[in-house]
């Protein structure tokens, strides 16, 4: 089968997916369905490969190609308006054909010759006959009306960040870009911006349908409560009342909805087939780790065509737009439209960096639509050092899941960090001392004239952690169950009425949550924030501080804490764990067993210990473990094991011991040897050495140091220890001012850094190894070195360094207000080592050695470099400003192909330009 012939299957498959009738020109039926596909249907400029008919007429052209010219399909643009354009046999109009598609098996390309500008865009597959036959029965096209139609807004009622926002999302739809950010601070209205965008391209472009797109069910809930409240201004009538809102719960799309309000989850199961359940809906993906394992491809889908919705909008976007659940975005022909707080330079990647509103939290406090924040700090003596337990110290040991408790020794020293706290080991005094100072501070410093408790959510690490601190809030305080209590997805007690009760009633005074009003939840009385956990992702942190932000006028303050003197002016942060000065990392948990220690029975199998003692030790704990541990650890041990599962070790072993297959195997060794042996027969030794073949046998897998400690950290995570030994102690407890110390921190760990990977990372090598014997700095080189300072735990982006050696050595560093380059961590290295006095961007750097290096060859040469000559070697110096080096190759990239490529290089300085890029990469990099 030729590869032509292999794409044209493909496409055939895809329209009648679509539902499509297709036909040769033999067979020309067209009133064998509402849309046919002719193939090779004359024109006079040749056969078309497929021409579309609706309801008898023809409506468009489809060019195929094999999926080899997908690499260059826009080329086929040309040959499909000619298709287009050209006289149909038989066809008495000549009307160019408005559809226009291009396809391989693999990609298929659409443009729409109705639209302002006809753009050709990339489609996940082709439209229903039924679709287009709407599309023709229009007078305009989404496009056009979006252009064209769109009335002024009406600004009554509405912000100016709002007012920018929908005008901002508007022009960009005219322009037809696919893809717009609305990047605005919590608080400052996102969600009423977007149903107001909403209403305007129903009401006035006419939009078929949009699809909410959200990553939780709460948030979803909170999206569906405020289009029923939404008024528009020109209409007295509830959004609802003039459009259909659906929140789907279910794989079916009611036909009549206008508004479809769905998390990703969801609308990925429908697309992939795989069913789901309705608790994955309640995961932030923020919370997902997604491997590629658990990919399903989305596939076409006929009752959710990709063209259901013109328009998706996405909440909380830098959250949802990666991974697994990017495939729902790329599925639907919509233009989409992202709402975050917190964008990252991912989410600008991803928007094409069409942001089409900025409205940041300092803008949001100057303009009074949020409040400010102050603040406080709290360190205990083992919230920063740690603590230890002596071996044989009687203490509870307390199940993770269960909560059950069991009183025994500690087998060993077991010491822990602060990190571990709350996680492999529970220290109640360290709990009691925060809820103290914070009791304290709030009352005596933070508000001394309240009468009441402010409304305070407390952040903890998990469920577990949050009732402990539930527990010690209630006994610090004095108060009853109603005074303080949990939110979150896995709370027995009604998640949304305890939600509600804290934003509008006088109890709950403190909630505790984990992660559900995390993100996304309103709490406008909120005005006290602990942190009793810490946080690696900095967007992530930065929705977290946004519980707190909202603003509140008097009256609405006063109705939920009597004695407030006024509206909400602020918050308070009250960082317990370091969260504002973490690198956002976490340190694994460390816990020593009871009894005879798992990691000393798989170490002692390793070592050959194969007593009976040990190995059924070692076996039963295996298979208890098994019913213990949840499907991921369950997963990482059978990979480990290469294949086993956790329980099948532990059976092995305890089948190795068996008296009767140990008699067997030895009377089948004994026959193999020609010996003949009858279980009363056996010898001592024969059968001593069939146990220990196969004992040997079943203790193989636990050769393997990885499955060893794969299995001793799955352990450690099932259970806590409760240390009431070790009292805690507050250090300090008061409003922080640490930026610098935190900055002082960042650059220690950028230079410790540097000295530990010398001899490991070669870019690092280059500037160890100068001035002598080195190879030229590369663009490779530094993406490598970036990728090891950017990730945890050291999170050291050049844009932080830089900002870092700003606050302690202001003086010393230079252009700290221009955007960073990758090429700016050479400058970085090179003012770590002392290489340089001064801090400044890379390309002022380049500038100046350029600046030198034509001086100096000018003055060597007979003649100087010519003014065209000069040119060409200040687009090679921005170059190396942008990429570190240049080469023959690099004269393919636009700024230097623009101006006539290597070829025009080569005219210039003919069989110089080698020497001249070699002395151009020492002397400017070096």
């Amino acid at each position: 089968m030729t590869p032509e012939t292999k794409a044209r299957q493909q496409i055939d498959q895809k329209l009648e997916q679509a539902g499509w009738v297709i036909q040769d020109m033999k067979q020309l039926n067209l009133g064998a369905g509402r849309g046919i596909a002719v193939r090779e249907y004359p024109t006079d400029t040749g056969p078309a490969d497929y021409v579309l008919f609706v309801d008898r007429t023809a409506v468009g052209v489809i060019e195929a190609k094999k999926d080899a010219a997908g690499e260059n399909i826009t080329v086929t643009e040309n040959q499909t308006e000619r298709y287009a354009n050209a006289t149909l046999k038989w066809r008495s109009d000549n009307t160019p054909l408005r559809f226009l598609f291009e396809a391989t098996g693999q990609i298929i390309r659409y443009t729409d010759g109705a639209d302002p500008v006809p753009r050709s865009r990339e489609i996940f597959h082709f439209f229903k006959p039924e679709t287009l036959a709407t599309w023709l029965a229009q007078r305009e096209t989404l496009r056009r009306r979006l252009a064209e139609q769109m009335p002024a807004l009406p600004e009554r009622n509405l912000r100016d960040c709002q007012i920018s926002a929908v005008t901002g999302l508007e022009k960009s739809l005219a322009l037809n870009k696919p893809r717009a950010l609305v990047h605005m601070a919590t608080g400052a209205g996102k969600t009423f911006t977007a149903i107001t965008s909403v209403y305007r391209l129903l009401k006035f472009g006419s939009a078929k349908r949009v699809l909410f797109l959200v990553d939780t069910r709460n948030l979803g809930k909170q999206a569906h409560q405020e289009f029923m409240a939404y008024t528009p201004p020109d209409d007295g009538r509830k959004f609802t009342e003039l459009y259909n809102v659906q929140r789907l719960a279910s794989p079916n799309i009611d036909p009549h909805s206008q508004v479809c309000i769905s998390t990703i989850q969801r609308m990925y199961s429908i697309l992939s087939g795989e069913p789901i359940d309705e608790s994955a809906e309640d995961v932030s993906l923020n919370e997902v780790q997604q491997t590629s394992k658990q990919e399903k491809f989305v596939r076409y889908n006929p009752a959710v065509p990709v063209e259901t919705f013109d328009f998706i909008v996405i909440d909380e976007c830098h959250r949802s737009i990666y991974n697994l659940w990017k495939q729902v975005l790329d599925y639907f022909d919509a233009s989409l439209i992202g709402l975050t707080a917190t964008p990252d330079k991912r989410t600008f990647g991803f928007f094409n960096e069409n942001i089409v509103a900025e409205y940041s939290y300092e803008d949001s406090v100057a303009d009074g639509v949020n409040v400010g924040y102050d603040v406080y700090e709290i360190e205990t003596d083992i919230t920063q050092k740690g603590a230890a337990l002596k071996a044989k110290e009687w203490v509870d040991h307390r199940d993770r899941s269960t909560r059950k408790k069991r009183w025994a020794e500690t087998e060993d020293d077991t010491t822990y960090s602060g990190k571990e706290l709350d996680r492999s080991v529970v220290n109640v005094s360290q709990i009691r001392q925060v809820i103290k100072a914070m009791k304290a501070a709030v009352e005596t410093q933070i508000f001394p004239a309240r009468k009441e408790t402010p409304k305070t959510l407390i952040f903890a690490k998990t469920d577990s952690h949050a009732d402990d601190i539930i527990n010690m809030v209630r006994e610090v305080y004095g108060q009853g169950n109603a005074f303080c209590k949990k939110v979150t997805y896995r709370a027995e007690e009604d998640a949304d009425s305890i939600l509600s009760s804290f934003r509008n009633d006088y109890n709950p005074r403190i909630a505790v949550t984990v992660d559900m009003i995390a993100t996304g939840t309103d709490v406008k009385p909120l005005e006290v924030l602990l942190f009793m956990r810490d946080v690696r992702s900095k967007g992530y942190y930065e929705q977290m501080k946004g519980r707190g932000v909202r603003s509140l006028d008097s009256d609405s303050l006063k109705r939920v804490s009597n004695s407030a003197d006024g509206a909400k002016t602020r918050f308070v942060l009250i960082d317990a764990v370091g969260v504002e000065k973490s690198l956002k990392t976490e340190s694994r948990p460390l816990e020593k067993k009871p009894g005879i220690a798992l990691t000393n029975l798989l170490q002692g199998v390793a070592m050959g210990s194969r007593d009976d003692d040990t190995v059924l030790s070692l076996a039963n704990r295996l298979v208890r473990l098994a019913k213990q541990l949840d499907d991921k650890a369950q997963a990482r041990i059978e990979q480990a094991s290469g294949g086993i599962p956790v329980g099948e070790l532990g059976k092995s072993l305890i089948a190795a011991l068996d008296p009767d297959a140990i008699v067997q195997a030895a009377l089948s060794t004994a026959k193999a040897k020609g010996i003949t042996r009858s279980e009363d027969t056996l010898l001592p030794e024969e059968i001593a050495a069939a146990r220990a073949e196969r004992v040997a046998a079943a203790c193989a897998p636990f050769d393997k140091p990885e499955l060893r400690d794969e299995i001793e950290n799955a352990r450690r995570e099932r259970e806590q220890i409760i240390d009431h030994i070790n009292l805690d102690q507050v250090t300090y407890s008061g409003f922080s001012e640490q930026a610098e110390t935190q900055a002082k921190a960042v650059i220690q760990s950028f230079a410790d850094y540097i000295a530990a990977h010398k001899d490991e990372i070669a870019a690092l090598g280059f500037f160890y190894q100068q001035p002598y014997q080195r190879r030229d700095l590369t663009f490779d080189m530094l993406e490598e070195l970036h990728e090891h300072l950017s990730k945890p735990p050291l999170m050291l982006t050049t844009e932080r360094l830089w900002n870092a050696y700003a606050r302690v050595q202001t003086s010393a560093v230079k252009g700290a207000d221009k955007k960073r380059q990758l090429t700016d961590l050479v400058s970085l290295v090179r003012f770590a080592l002392g290489m340089d006095g001064e801090l400044k961007p890379f390309a002022e750097e380049v500038d100046k050695r350029f600046r030198a290096w034509i001086f100096r060859h000018n003055a060597q040469r007979g003649t100087a470099f010519t003014p065209e000559q000069t040119d060409w070697l200040r687009l090679m110096k921005d170059h190396i400003a942008s990429s570190c080096s240049i080469n023959r190759d690099d004269f393919d990239y636009a700024e230097l192909a623009d101006k006539g490529g290597l070829q025009k290089a080569w005219g210039l300085f003919g069989k110089d330009l080698d020497n001249l890029m070699n002395e151009m990469n020492g002397e400017l990099v070096a």
